[in-house]
């Protein structure tokens, strides 16, 4: 049985460039794609069984014109409507397929990260059972560049380990942002920036050897470049994201941003590029 990749279908415009993603994906892996659409279960009964005739043959004639658009082949495909609270529906679909990946389309308010945390899109996140892809960049593009923000931690790990396994053949960089103490107390003493450069110097040769330890652990793995800058981490990540976009942002759903609050919610209301979030195990 191949493998399933889930894609949640609200028929906006904004949801072309996902639903594209989502039928390439699914080519280029030989999965079945499924095909959601989540209705209202307070509209009449009627009503809702007209509705999802209707959602059927838009989300069928949609497909048909982005495989034209983008050249596709037809992937095996399963389009269906459930009735219920979307983020719900979407999680639990996607343990009862359980499907490899969830596709969705880019949060619509861009600029305002205070609106995302309630959003169906965030939920999906906190409770999808395997990475979770936002697409916000049109189809044709492709994933080369990879950037992958670590910090070490088991949710790191695995988060990398998914990214080598599904793009074993991207150009991977990896982001690790660091803090040296005393900088604002002591930044302008000789002794102290003797020190610094010396606890810099040792801060890189550690970070290599945890890098090499990490890519012994997973295996075969290809050449990495590893990119460390000083900062909060969340800041550093957004402030790379804007002078250096990558194809892919992967990253775990933990991840927060410095001690103000989860950095998963600034990329969602900012999206730089397409994201792969990860569960933190």
């Amino acid at each position: 049985m191949p493998q399933t990749l889930l894609f949640a279908c609200d028929l906006s415009a904004e949801n072309r460039a996902a639903f594209a993603r989502a039928i390439r994906l699914a080519v280029e892996n030989g999965a079945q794609l499924d095909v959601l659409h989540v209705l209202d279960p307070h509209l009449p009964h009627q009503a809702l069984r007209d509705l999802e005739i209707a959602v059927v043959e838009e989300m069928e004639r949609l497909m048909t014109d982005l495989r034209e658009d983008y050249a596709l082949p037809a992937p095996p495909t399963l389009i269906q409507t459930v009735a219920g609270a979307p983020y719900v529906e979407i999680v639990r679909e996607a343990h009862e397929r359980k499907a490899g990946a969830i596709v969705l389309g880019a949060h619509r308010k861009r600029g305002q990260p205070e609106l995302v945390g309630g959003t169906t899109l965030a939920r999906v996140l906190r409770g999808a059972p395997c990475p979770v892809y936002l697409i916000s960049h049109a189809a044709n593009q492709e994933w080369q560049d990879v950037l992958v923000p670590v910090d070490f931690s088991l949710a790191c790990r695995h988060t990398l380990r998914q990214t080598l396994m599904r793009f074993p053949d991207a150009r991977l960089t990896l982001l690790h942002a660091w803090h040296v103490p005393g900088e604002e107390e002591f930044g302008s003493n000789s002794g102290y920036a003797q020190w610094r450069d010396r606890e810099v110097e040792r801060l890189r040769q550690q970070i290599q050897g945890e890098i090499d330890q990490m890519m012994n652990e997973l295996g075969d793995v290809p050449e990495l470049e590893l990119e460390l800058e000083r900062g909060e981490p969340g800041e550093v990540l957004l402030n790379r994201l804007r002078r250096q976009p990558p194809d892919l942002l992967a990253l775990n759903s933990q991840m927060r941003l410095g001690r103000d609050g989860h950095l998963t919610e600034r990329l969602l209301a900012e999206p730089h590029c397409d994201m792969m979030v990860c569960r933190a195990w």
